[in-house]
């Protein structure tokens, strides 16, 4: 199981599990995962998970920035088309931090990526 964790100076505050096929992040009272804070957008981010093209009985997790204001960021980058999430990315999103974790993300599965 996947999870998504709010940090406040590195220290866990939240944390999401992402059960559902697509989980929506943002200031709005109708997304999964409610940031109620000026700089994230109504509608910021969606998460998706998805089944891995690869390895059957895994799956990946990819964020999409939903033309937000203040934009969505993996590891500082900032994400201008669906990008795949790995274990233990930083997300930021308007001026809050998250930690994302794969428990169950292993080598091989990286190695799959290599090789697409």
């Amino acid at each position: 199981m996947a999870t998504f964790s709010q940090l406040v100076d590195s220290v866990v505050v939240n944390t999401f599990e992402l059960e559902k096929t697509e989980v929506h992040v943002g200031r709005r009272a109708d997304n999964d995962i409610r940031i109620d804070e000026i700089s994230v957008s109504g509608h910021h981010a969606v998460i998706e998970r998805m089944p891995n093209a690869y390895l059957e009985g895994t799956v990946d997790y990819y964020i999409t920035d939903k033309d937000s204001t203040n934009g969505t960021f993996v590891n500082d980058l900032r994400v201008n088309e669906r990008q795949r999430l790995n274990s233990n990315d930083l997300v930021r999103i308007g001026w809050n931090e998250f930690r994302f974790v794969d428990e169950e993300e292993n080598a091989m599965e990286k190695t799959a990526y290599i090789l697409d």
